[in-house]
């Protein structure tokens, strides 16, 4: 299975939605529990056993997940788990301790349900580009779907209850991956991060809570989600991310137009770098990766140049698949599983290096 994606040409990662030029990906989550059961942060293993059991005997009977996996995290290695973080279908907090926790995973990769995370059933629905609305529209004909099935924990006062205070009310979490390399350039994204915070927006990394703005990819994703209903989150998510979209592009244009030589300068070196380097960690990869890109959504590069060294052609969105496929392969558990064994950090640093000189004609 795992083989399988990464091969995969329909995952989020394929670059062909709407803004993907800035907008890596967009992902919403909705958080539920059952009504009879304790949250699985006090349940029993027994318990847990049983929620298990109830998804598990539950999720065919749903028209929407017809083509979809079912794992118990216990049957799955540490290795595994690791490239299931990396791939955005699994938190960080489903890799410890796997006992009583589940994973239902579509083959396109678009639907993850986690089972017996920080609540019950965690389920999202993920897809590339800027595109809030698809994932709302699948992921909420899942949950009415459910709601036919079982009852869930539910107060007419707060709306859905959760084992964490700030998903009570809707139990939805909407986010979106940007790529905002010239508002750094400029030195704008600072201001904007903490305008974000004053107006209930968090910002985390490329690989969720608690990780770092590598790549230049910042996660935007509502604070509360007591009050205002689905739609109301969902349709205030996309004015910031809009508005952020047209700041980013704005300090694009601006970069072109007072340092376009520096600017080709560092995109020519991040292309020279990725196919050139015999040795590269997974940060510097990601930051040419990064200016790689930008320089592809500028024009600056064409999708020809990337491969021309190796004979292939391609537009500029196979490349923009290429590049972003990149930046989720060279991860440590990726590299493992394209080579079938563990490896050392210097072993993966020069595993890395081959594989982006052969993906782009080094």
């Amino acid at each position: 299975m795992f083989e399988e994606f990464i091969k995969n040409k329909d995952s989020w990662l394929n670059g062909r939605g709407p803004a993907s030029e800035v907008v890596f990906s967009s992902r919403i989550r909705l958080a539920r529990n059952f009504s009879d059961k304790k949250f699985p942060t006090r349940a029993s293993a027994a318990t847990k056993e049983q929620i298990l059991k109830k998804v598990k005997d539950l999720y065919p009977r749903l028209e929407k997940l017809k083509n979809v996996r079912f794992l118990r995290m216990e049957d799955v290695s540490e290795l595994d788990r690791q490239f299931l973080l990396e791939r955005h279908l699994i938190s960080q907090d489903h890799i410890t301790s796997p006992a009583g926790k589940g994973l239902i995973v579509s083959n396109d990769e678009r639907i993850s349900i986690m089972i017996n995370e920080e609540d019950h059933i965690r389920m999202q629905v993920i897809t590339s580009g800027f595109d809030l609305a698809n994932c709302w529209q699948t992921l909420n004909a899942i949950d009415d779907e459910l709601d036919k099935f079982v009852s869930f924990s539910f107060s007419n006062s707060l709306g859905y209850l959760t084992a964490c205070p700030t998903n009570v009310g809707t139990g939805l979490r909407a986010s979106c991956m940007l790529h905002l390399p010239a508002l750094i350039v400029t030195k704008k994204i600072n201001k904007i991060l903490e305008l974000l915070a004053k107006i209930s927006f968090t910002t985390r990394g490329l690989f969720g809570e608690g990780t770092q703005a590598l790549g230049d990819f910042f996660q935007i994703s509502n604070q509360i989600s007591l009050g205002p209903s689905e739609k109301e989150l969902i349709d205030n998510l996309w004015g910031v991310v809009n508005q952020l979209k047209q700041q980013e592009m704005e300090a694009r244009n601006a970069l072109i137009k007072k340092y376009k030589i520096r600017l080709e300068d560092s995109i020519w070196r991040a292309l020279g770098t990725l196919r050139n380097s015999r040795l590269i960690t997974s940060k510097e990869a990601l930051s040419n990766l990064s200016m790689l890109s930008l320089g592809l959504n500028l024009g600056i590069i064409k999708g020809e140049d990337l491969f021309v060294q190796s004979g292939n052609r391609a537009s500029s969105s196979k490349a923009r698949e290429v590049i972003n496929n990149l930046i989720i392969i060279i991860q440590p558990a990726h590299l493992q599983k394209i080579e079938d064994k563990q490896l050392g950090g210097h072993e993966r640093d020069y595993i890395r290096a081959e594989i982006l000189r052969k993906k782009l004609g080094g």
